[in-house]
């Protein structure tokens, strides 16, 4: 096997310079920077990652926690982590903390043992333990998905937080729901706790308000942000002496359940029940009616942790940031509209939002405004 001092014969050049190549360590001229990639390519060498993070104090990881295998909304995310990880010469830690608390501080705990050089947390609705851990250790660190509100004493985030927006394309659901002239509209929302549940709570009671439609909070159900929950928070919502005649689900994994619910009383949508949902997802169009959703840029926010992580790595002391990503509105058939072809206008970003030029969703249709359609009577029980 090839070692650092065949690859600096080859080259011409000291095994330091080889080293300094190799790890970056110090500025190398362009062509003695050449010779030295032209041998390792030659000769077929392969840098002990070991030693090179003794040298360097740095093991080229990422730890990532995330609930990539109960909620596949992360599955996506978990590729756009991967890929730009790689992209920049850093392989991926994988660690599940299944949205609990207590597990979710011990998998942190097992990353940061592992000397990794920063983390990637989708943190859970209670992450006190986390933010003490991460604070105490001083490990480099971006919120994924979910906004902590955990400031400093001068009022600025602790931690780079990178999340889609939430609130506004709730509004928006509802007020397309409300354009179709549905006045019973319900919502079936995530986890308490969780930012992303909150805010498409506020985004919900805003579309109601600007619709005119008052706020009845037995139309307001959680579903815990998994399919079971759905099921069974769906299930509450059409037992109600009058039920909604459309219905907002607040993740993916809750409207599998809100279909099941359906289902099983023989309910059809949007016959009897008019259904838009937050996350789209792969198999969304192939159901019968295709579902309307918003779908969320999920390679894109874990490209964008990355960058946010390799950014703090480079400069510990900079400003902590919160980044938003814009969603889409994918018009599909499920909200009880014609299907509208052509692709999707993506909604403007926030201030707080930067622009991911590479994001575009084929099949989607215009945000539709909020207005005044004709009301059915039908839907109104």
């Amino acid at each position: 096997m090839p070692t650092m001092v065949d690859v600096a014969r080859s080259a011409g050049v000291s095994v330091a310079t080889v080293s300094h190549v190799l790890n970056d360590t110090r500025p190398v001229l362009p062509h003695t920077r050449q010779a030295v990639l032209d041998a390792v390519e030659e000769l077929g060498y392969t840098p002990n990652t070991l030693a090179r993070s003794l040298v360097t104090a740095r093991t080229r990881s990422i730890g990532l926690a995330v609930s990539a295998i109960s909620n596949p909304y992360f599955t996506e995310i978990l590729q756009g982590v991967e890929a730009s990880a790689l992209e920049h010469g850093y392989s991926l830690l994988i660690a599940d903390p299944h949205d609990d608390p207590g597990h979710e501080r011990k998998v942190v705990q097992l990353l940061h043992e592992r000397r990794v050089d920063g983390m990637i947390v989708a943190p859970s609705a209670d992450p006190r333990d986390l933010l003490a851990y991460l604070g105490r250790h001083r490990v480099p660190a971006v919120f994924l998905d979910r906004i902590v509100d955990a400031p400093k004493s001068d009022g600025a985030p602790r931690f780079d937080q990178v999340c889609a927006e939430s609130a506004e394309p709730t509004t928006r659901l509802v007020g397309h729901l409300a354009g179709l002239g549905h006045r019973r509209i319900g919502l079936v929302a995530g986890r308490p706790g969780l930012s992303t549940t909150r805010e498409r709570i506020t985004g919900y009671r805003h579309g109601l308000a600007a619709a005119g439609l008052p706020f009845d909070e037995r139309l307001l159900v959680h579903g815990d942000s998994e399919a079971a929950g759905g099921e069974r928070a769906t299930a509450d919502l059409l037992s109600l002496a009058v039920p909604p005649t459309a219905l907002v689900t607040a993740n993916n994994a809750m409207t599998i359940g809100a279909l099941r619910a359906l289902r099983d009383r023989g309910l059809s949508v949007p016959g009897d029940l008019a259904l838009c949902c937050f996350d789209d997802f792969a198999w969304a169009d192939l159901f019968s009616p295709r579902l309307t959703a918003v779908a969320q840029p999920s390679r894109d926010l874990g490209a964008q942790a990355v960058r946010l992580l390799l950014e703090r790595l480079a400069a510990p002391d900079r400003p902590a940031r919160t980044v938003r990503l814009p969603c889409a509105f994918v018009h599909r058939t499920s909200c009880g509209c014609e299907e509208r072809p052509g692709r999707n206008e993506q909604p403007e970003q926030s201030e707080q939002s930067e622009q991911f030029t590479q994001f575009a969703q084929s099949e989607q249709a215009p945000m539709p405004r909020l207005t005044k359609g004709p009301s059915r009577d039908r839907r109104r029980r």
